[in-house]
């Protein structure tokens, strides 16, 4: 089937942190994710109508971190992220410039400005170091742009 907005559906993703506290307050109260079901190991988030699920693991080290360079900046790998519409993006990249408490990867920024594909992103890092990515698109329709 080939994709299209109309026909979108929801993705999953788990992830490892090292406290669901922490994981907790990050998700709903920076990101603003709602809480759906939850366990004493693991807690379901409702991420702009996406199901992910952080899993405690409380001996998570850090892992070297790996980048792919993009457009002049360093891209961490892996990530997971969103994708927005371009108001949702900016009043998001707005709400989180605002925090002190973040840690930045990358901060917003417009990438192949002018190309096919053009997209507005930002990187930030949840308290375990999950990389997360959220891209801004004026024409939805570049989202795979050659």
């Amino acid at each position: 089937m080939a994709w299209t907005l109309h026909n979108l559906f929801p993705f999953h993703l788990a992830f490892p942190v090292h406290d669901l506290d922490e994981a907790r307050a990050f998700y709903t109260d920076v990101l603003g994710a709602d809480i759906g079901r939850q366990d004493e190991t693991w807690i379901d988030f409702d991420l702009y109508g996406h199901q992910i699920v952080a899993h405690l693991k409380k001996d998570l080290n850090s892992v070297t971190r790996i980048t792919n360079p993009v457009d002049g900046h360093d891209v961490p790998v892996p990530h997971f992220g969103v994708v927005l519409d371009m108001d949702s993006w900016r009043e998001l990249s707005e709400r989180l410039q605002k925090r002190a408490d973040l840690i930045w990867v990358i901060e917003p920024t417009i990438r192949f400005e002018g190309l096919p594909g053009e997209q507005a992103t930002l990187f930030i890092l949840d308290p375990s170091g999950n990389a997360i990515e959220f891209k801004g698109f004026s024409d939805m329709s570049s989202l795979f742009a050659s």
